[in-house]
């Protein structure tokens, strides 16, 4: 389809954010891996899914990680993140020589490498300007051990403005920019590689080659892993955690929770209860489908029907923060009094990813502050159960692999992200009521019935509607009208901390715009945003 144009979006997410410290404990089983040790840049996930896309099992560690827990782990190698800070400022973190002396190979990439060239004596610079974006790269004579095969001119993408000007002693430049003299640089003897540019951004063409590179070619690995081989390590892993206690799931519709559940239900068998507590907030049939898919897979779900409690305890509240705490708080009331009926619970499954983990400290330390609108299903550490988090160590793409080789539907394995509170977040500017629910959940369900039929679905991290509680004058028929707007919003991204407003055919536009004023009460406009994030987020609220 010609007109299907999306724009490439940074890494990144806007789900749950437990707090807690960033763990470094050893797998459970030996296996090849690669630490990446996190300067604080942008794209240090990133890093670690693309290494994880070359078959090889990687971790984002902070910088300052304990030597002791990094030798402890043998990792194959070691890749050293960019980050925002110049090297020689006063409070910069600061690469330890110790690391280079592993007798492992260690690649440094954007900060990594000038970390590395200036703690091994070369010359690290400002520079008259700074490479921000797309850049011409020039390889030196064949590109050396590092980059020998790549074509000798390629674009890159840079983002730096400090520059190496001279390679440490033994090291010898492999490529250079317009305002990078040494761009790339080896010393094959110690097994140190580093490059200015970010080989794991789309915008490098050839970037995924390089990884490749020193992973197979240079740091031996196997390239075995998968996403589905976790599959049984974490199945003995919770067997062993568990032992003969019963365990609980809050399900939320998403594949996170159902992931995890049908996981630990094939570990554990009957110990599992699921309680799927539907607010009356979700989108069009999606309890109905969850109910399905889970018991059809034989996992022992109870379904709450508590969309009148949730209703009473909103009327007359229009004030976004208050919604989001009502909602919360009446969850994890709701989900209470179903723990309370069963017998013998010792643990709670929650479907923590890894980009969780990371991002709830940071580097490793301070926690950031959870939204309490992404947060509803989080349930809290009062309830009294040690957690079972099977999918911790893994980014969202993974969890659909291994959702899809658990056996759930595809309509579950790719359902869009959904916020905790549901509908009742899309509804701006007003009290949450039925009638108002009704319009926006059928307007919505109408927008993924045309998104789907168009083949976009999986292009999109999100596509919803929104309802803004103001009116217009609209004419239908032979009269005037005074009704709701809906607004579209659909957006492309990896994990949702950047998101690029999704360009939409017309064609497609156009029939959801008609069928939405044609099919829907209440509705007598329809409007597209087209913000990007940031500035703005992709949910209103």
């Amino acid at each position: 389809m010609t007109d299907r144009t999306f724009a490439p979006a940074a890494d990144g997410r806007e789900e749950v954010r437990p707090e807690g410290p960033l763990e470094v404990d050893p797998p459970e089983t030996a296996r090849e891996e690669v630490l990446v040790l996190d300067f604080g840049g942008q794209y240090s996930q990133l890093i670690a899914r693309r290494i994880r896309e070359c078959g090889v099992y990687a971790e984002l560690l902070p910088h300052d990680t304990e030597l002791d827990a990094v030798r402890e782990r043998r990792p194959a190698a070691l890749v050293l993140s960019g980050g925002p800070a110049s090297v020689y400022s006063d409070g910069a973190p600061a690469l330890r020589r110790e690391l280079l002396d592993l007798g492992i190979p260690v690649l440094g990439i954007c900060y990594g490498m000038q970390a590395m060239v200036l703690r091994l004596g070369g010359r690290v610079e400002g520079a008259e300007a700074g490479e921000f974006g797309r850049t011409s790269l020039t390889l030196a004579g064949d590109g050396g051990r590092l980059l020998e095969g790549l074509p000798a001119e390629q674009q890159c993408w840079m983002s730096h403005r400090d520059t190496v000007f001279e390679a440490p002693a033994g090291f010898t430049a492999l490529a250079a920019s317009p305002g990078s003299p040494v761009a790339a640089c080896e010393d094959p003897e110690r097994g140190l590689y580093g490059i200015q540019f970010h080989p794991e951004v789309v915008h490098t063409p050839y970037g995924q080659r390089v990884l490749e590179r020193f992973l197979r070619e240079i740091a031996g690995c196997a390239g075995s892993w998968s996403p589905a081989s976790v599959i049984d390590e974490q199945i003995a892993r919770i067997r062993a955690q568990v032992g003969d206690a019963g365990v609980i799931c809050g399900l939320s519709g998403g594949v996170d929770s159902a992931t995890a559940a049908v996981l630990v239900h094939r570990a554990i068998g009957d110990q599992l209860t699921c309680v799927l507590v539907d607010h009356g907030l979700m989108r069009k049939n999606e309890a109905q489908q969850v109910v399905a898919a889970m018991r059809g897979l034989g996992v022992n779900l109870v379904h709450v029907d508590a969309g009148e409690r949730f209703l009473s305890r909103l009327a007359g509240v229009d004030e976004p923060e208050r919604k989001r705490k009502i909602i919360g708080e009446e969850f994890i009331r709701t989900f209470e009094d179903e723990a309370a009926k069963l017998a013998d619970v010792g643990f709670l499954v929650q479907g923590t990813l890894y980009s969780d983990v990371i991002e709830s400290g940071g580097d490793g330390r301070t926690a950031d502050t959870i939204k309490s609108h992404h947060n509803v299903g989080g349930l809290p550490s009062e309830l009294g159960f040690d957690l079972v988090e099977p999918l911790r160590m893994l980014f969202k793409d993974e969890v659909r692999a291994v959702a899809g080789e658990l056996g759930l539907p595809d309509r579950v394995v790719w359902r869009q992200p959904f916020p905790g509170p549901g509908l009742a977040i899309r509804i701006v500017g007003g009290e949450v009521n039925a009638d108002r629910l009704e319009a926006l959940r059928e307007a919505d369900a109408i927008l993924q019935e045309e998104v789907r039929a168009a083949g976009l679905y999986r292009d999109l991290w999100q596509s919803f509607c929104v309802l803004p509680v103001v009116r217009s004058v609209g004419v239908q028929g032979d009269g005037r009208t005074y009704a709701y707007p809906i607004v579209i919003r659909a957006v492309t991204s990896q994990d949702a901390m950047t998101a690029d407003w999704a360009r939409l055919p017309y064609d497609l536009l156009e029939r959801v715009s008609n069928r939405i004023i044609n099919e829907v009460a209440h509705v007598n406009r329809v409007a597209l945003d087209i913000s990007s994030k940031p500035p703005a987020t992709i949910e209103w609220e």
